[in-house]
């Protein structure tokens, strides 16, 4: 069972990868990079700052802080543990896919998805009544995880597991966070 759904991610990796081109390998190295990201935090910031205050914005940003280095360091656990090559580094099918970027750690299961999905699921539980908006951030963890499959560094399944991770520890997050807020810092 699981050199079938093995396989099948393989395949699914060779498809959404041979989707590239190099005219656009330089638009998806620029998406991959966390800096490109800046004034989306930026106005991640903005956002929460104008519906909760300073006070509010500094513990959320200690919020996000303590989940983006749960999930970060889940991540990097998990690879090591697993020790699943990178496409990149894939003997098997380095040959003949598009490699754009070669990392030599391991692939399962991708951080980039795991961060960016993490934020925007607990952001999104905390200001989607303030924005009703908010839901269409989570195109950036679709359009950053891709990135890394297009550069030949992740499987979809790499994507998809960091994916759930990333909302699975959004949603411990977020219940920490109300529990605290509802004791220690009420809005």
């Amino acid at each position: 069972m699981l050199e079938k759904i093995e396989a099948l991610d393989i395949q699914c990796f060779v498809f959404l990868n041979g989707l590239g081109s190099e005219s656009f390998d330089g638009f998806w190295l620029l998406v991959t990079k966390q800096i490109t990201w800046i004034p989306l935090f930026i106005l991640f910031l903005y956002l929460i700052y104008k519906k909760l205050g300073l006070k509010q914005t500094l513990i959320l940003f200690v919020f996000v802080f303590a989940l983006l280095t749960f999930t970060d360091q889940t991540a990097n656990f998990f690879k090591n543990t697993f020790q699943r090559l990178r496409p990149c580094n894939n003997a098997d099918i380095n040959t003949f896919i598009r490699v754009v970027q070669v990392r030599n750690s391991f692939s399962f299961y991708s951080g980039h998805a795991t961060n960016s999905m993490a934020i925007v699921t607990f952001l999104f539980l905390i200001l989607r009544k303030e924005y009703r908006f908010f839901g269409l951030f989570f195109l950036w963890p679709l359009v950053f995880a891709y990135s890394r499959i297009y550069l030949g560094l992740h499987y979809p399944i790499d994507i998809l597991s960091g994916y759930f991770f990333g909302i699975v520890f959004s949603l411990g997050m977020y219940k920490v966070y109300k529990i605290l807020q509802k004791r220690y810092f009420p809005l």
